[in-house]
C-alpha cells in the first residue's frame, strides 16, 4: 500500500506543478492524497503537524463522485489579495491574502467535479463545483474530517436552533450529531470547523460521527425537521457550486479574529452606505416580563430606557398584536418615534414548519405576506424585524430565510433571526441582516436552572465558537436576575457589552437594572459601540476565561470574564489577569477601569493614565469580570 500511495502522490507531482498547496505565510500546507479509493485533502502546518484529513466526495445516485476518483490535475497555485468593508462585526476593514488552486478529480464513467481551494493564513476553505448545466438531486455528501485520535473537542449537540452548550470532550470523542461551529485542540493547534456562503443551490448541513468518533461526517438534515416539511435530499437545475467547508486554523487569538467565513462569502447584494442600515442597540422587554409587550405601559418604560440610555432602538416583541392597557401597537409605535426611539417588531415565522403557535403568525409566510406587512411597517416608522421559529435546516427553509432577507431590502428594512441557523455569511452578503440568535443566551435564564450553573463556563465559550462566525444575538447584560438567578458578577455582565459581537445588542434587563447602576457604568452602557473597526484576542482559554481589545474611532476598549474556578477540594478561588496593553498606540491612554468588588454585586470604578508598555494586574472574582475603556 505504502508504494501504490507514493506512486499516486508522484502522480499528482507530475500532473501539477506542486502536490501542496501552501497558504501565503506558508505556515498551512494542503495536500491531496489516494488512499483505498478514497480521495483526501491532508491539512498539516509547516512543521509536518497533521491537522486533519478531509474525504472528498458528493452522491447524486447515478453520477457518484466518490470512490476510485482519478486526479486529472490540480491547477498551479494562485497568489490574490482581497479587500473589503464591512458595515458590522469585529473588523470594518478587511485586507488580507490567499492562495487558490482547483483540484480536478473525474469518476469511473468519466464525469469531472472540480473542488475550489482557497488557503489564507488563518485557515482554509474548498469548495465542490460541477460545471456542466443539469437537473441534479443530491442523496448525500460523503466529505469528512478526521481528527487525530488525542484532539481535545468542544462539540454542540445539533439542534436546529443551535441553541446548546458546547462541553469539553478529553480527547476520545462522544458519537453523535454535532452542529457547527466545532472546535479541535491538537498541540496548541486550533481548528474551527464551519461552512459558509449558503445559497438557494443547497441545504445547510451539520456533522455526525457516529460510524467513527474520529471521522466527522457533513450530514444533511433530518426528515423530522421543520415538521417534515420540505425535501431533505437538495436539487438544482444548471451549474452547480456547494458551500465553502471552512476551517479556521491557527492560535486561539487566530480564531477569535478571523473574518474567514465572511471572507468567502457573497459581496453584499446592498450598498454599504445605504443610509436605512444601521447597527445600533436596543432596549428588550422579553427577558425581564415575558409577556411584557402585551401591555402598552410597560412599551413606555423600555421607549423612556432607550431615551434615558441614548440607545437607538426598542423591540416589541411577540404579542404585540394583544396589547392593552392604554394603548395598541400603532400607539407604541408613535410614542416610541416620538422619543426619537425608532422601533424593531417580532414576528413569528409561521407556516406548518414549526409547531409554535405565538402570534403574529403568518405574516411573514409569502411574497404577498411580506409585502403587505413592510408596506405597513414602513408607514408605521418602524426599521426592522425579528423572525422567529424556523426549526429546519433543509433546503427549502435556506430558500424561505433568503425570501425574507430579499423582500426585507426591497421596502428598506433590517432584519434580525432568531429561533434559526447557525450564521453562514449572509451578514457580509446581506448587510442589511442585523444579527442571528442560534445561542445558548440570556433568555435561557428563563427557561431552566442550567444557565445559572453553567453560564459564566458557558460566556467563556461563546467567544472561541459561536460569535467567531458571525453576529450573535446572545442579549447580553442583566443586573437583576429573570426566573432563574445568574451567579456572574455585575462587572462580568459589564464586560459581556464588548466580549459579545452583534450588529444590534439587545441589552436585557429591566429598567431598574440599568438606572440603579453607579454612574460610570451608566455612562458606558449609553456609549459602548456596537461595531468595532479593530478585534484583538489578548488571552484566555474556552471555557475558562475570555480577554479581548475591541477598537472604536480612536478608543480601545479590553473587556475580561472568567468561569467558576474551583480547587481540588472544591473551594473557590478568585482569578488574576495579567494585561499587557501593547495594542495601543503611542502616547498615553486615560483609563477607566471596571473591576470587581468584594461581592458579586459591587462594581469598582477606577482612574489612570496608562501607555502601551504597562502591563495591568487585575484580580477578579470566581465568574467574575472586569471592562476597561481606554481613551487617547
Amino acid at each position: 500500500m505504502k508504494r501504490v500511495l507514493t506512486f499516486v502522490l508522484l502522480l499528482v507531482a507530475a500532473i501539477t506543478s506542486s502536490a501542496a498547496v501552501k497558504s501565503p505565510d506558508g505556515k498551512l500546507i494542503v495536500e491531496t492524497e489516494q488512499v483505498s479509493d478514497k480521495t483526501m485533502l491532508v491539512v498539516k502546518d509547516c512543521y509536518g503537524l497533521l491537522l486533519f484529513r478531509a474525504q472528498l466526495g458528493l452522491d447524486l445516485g447515478s453520477e457518484r463522485m466518490a470512490e476510485g476518483l482519478t486526479i486529472v490535475g490540480m491547477s498551479k497555485p494562485e497568489k490574490q489579495k482581497l479587500a473589503y468593508e464591512n458595515i458590522r462585526g469585529k473588523q470594518l476593514k478587511v485586507n488580507k491574502q490567499f492562495v487558490s488552486s482547483v483540484l480536478t478529480l473525474k469518476n469511473d464513467a468519466g464525469t469531472p467535479m472540480d473542488v475550489e481551494l482557497r488557503l489564507f493564513n488563518d485557515g482554509i476553505a474548498f469548495r465542490y463545483i460541477l460545471a456542466e448545466a443539469k437537473s441534479r438531486v443530491f442523496t448525500d455528501e460523503l466529505t469528512a474530517y478526521g481528527m487525530p485520535a488525542n484532539a481535545h473537542r468542544w462539540l454542540q449537540k445539533y439542534v436546529t436552533s443551535y441553541e446548546g452548550d458546547f462541553p469539553y470532550q478529553d480527547h476520545t470523542g462522544k458519537r453523535g450529531e454535532w452542529g457547527y461551529p466545532a472546535l479541535y485542540e491538537n498541540n496548541g493547534t486550533f481548528v474551527l470547523l464551519t461552512e459558509a456562503n449558503i445559497t438557494r443551490m443547497y441545504c445547510a448541513t451539520h456533522l455526525s460521527n457516529y460510524a467513527d468518533e474520529d471521522w466527522y461526517k457533513v450530514s444533511y438534515p433530518q426528515q423530522w425537521e421543520g415538521r417534515g416539511q420540505g425535501d431533505v435530499k437538495p436539487s438544482w437545475d444548471g451549474q452547480w457550486q456547494s458551500p465553502w467547508r471552512v476551517a479556521i486554523i491557527g492560535s486561539l487569538g487566530d480564531v477569535v479574529e478571523s473574518t474567514l467565513v465572511d471572507d468567502v462569502s457573497d459581496a453584499p447584494s446592498i450598498p454599504l452606505t445605504a443610509e436605512w442600515i444601521k447597527p445600533g442597540r436596543a432596549a428588550w422587554i422579553y427577558w425581564a416580563y415575558n409577556h411584557g409587550t402585551k401591555d402598552y405601559k410597560t412599551c413606555c418604560e423600555y421607549v423612556d430606557l432607550a431615551k434615558q440610555m441614548g440607545w437607538e432602538y426598542v423591540l416589541f416583541d411577540w404579542e404585540w398584536d394583544a396589547m392593552t392597557n392604554g394603548g395598541h401597537l400603532e400607539d407604541a409605535v408613535a410614542y416610541a418615534l416620538s422619543k426619537g426611539i425608532k422601533p424593531w417588531m417580532w414576528y413569528n415565522s409561521g407556516g406548518d414548519h414549526t409547531y409554535v403557535r405565538a402570534t403574529p403568525l403568518d405574516r411573514m409566510l409569502t411574497h404577498k405576506n411580506r409585502d403587505e406587512e413592510f408596506t405597513w411597517l414602513k408607514k408605521l416608522g418602524v426599521v426592522g424585524v425579528k423572525v422567529d421559529f424556523f426549526e429546519s435546516d433543509k433546503q427549502k427553509m435556506m430558500n424561505y430565510y433568503l425570501d425574507i432577507l430579499d423582500d426585507a431590502a426591497k421596502h428598506e428594512m433590517m432584519v434580525n433571526f432568531h429561533g434559526c441557523t447557525l450564521p453562514r455569511g449572509w451578514s457580509r452578503t446581506y448587510p442589511h441582516l442585523m444579527s442571528q440568535e442560534a445561542v445558548y443566551g440570556a433568555e435561557q435564564y428563563n427557561n431552566s436552572p442550567y444557565m445559572t450553573s453553567n453560564g459564566s463556563r458557558i460566556n467563556c465559550l461563546l467567544p472561541y465558537t459561536r460569535n467567531v462566525v458571525g453576529p450573535m444575538d446572545y442579549t447580553p447584560v442583566a443586573f437583576t436576575n429573570s426566573q432563574h438567578p445568574h451567579r456572574t458578577s455585575f462587572a462580568h455582565e459589564l464586560a459581556l457589552s464588548v466580549a459579545f459581537e452583534s450588529g444590534v445588542q439587545h441589552w436585557a434587563d429591566r429598567p431598574a437594572g440599568f438606572t440603579s447602576l453607579v454612574a460610570e457604568a451608566q455612562q458606558h452602557m449609553s456609549e459602548v459601540p456596537v461595531v468595532w473597526d479593530e478585534t484583538r484576542f489578548v488571552t484566555g482559554y474556552p471555557g475558562e476565561s475570555f480577554v479581548v481589545a475591541r477598537r472604536s474611532g480612536k478608543t480601545w476598549y479590553v473587556a475580561g470574564i472568567c468561569a467558576e474556578k474551583k480547587a481540588a477540594n472544591g473551594e473557590v478561588h478568585p482569578v488574576t489577569f495579567n494585561i499587557p496593553l501593547d495594542f495601543l498606540g503611542g502616547g498615553s491612554y486615560k483609563m477607566t477601569s471596571f473591576t470587581d468588588g468584594d461581592k458579586q454585586e459591587k462594581i469598582v470604578v477606577n482612574h489612570d493614565v496608562v501607555k502601551k508598555s504597562k502591563t495591568l494586574t487585575i484580580p477578579c472574582l470566581s465568574e467574575g469580570g472586569f471592562l476597561l475603556k481606554l481613551q487617547k
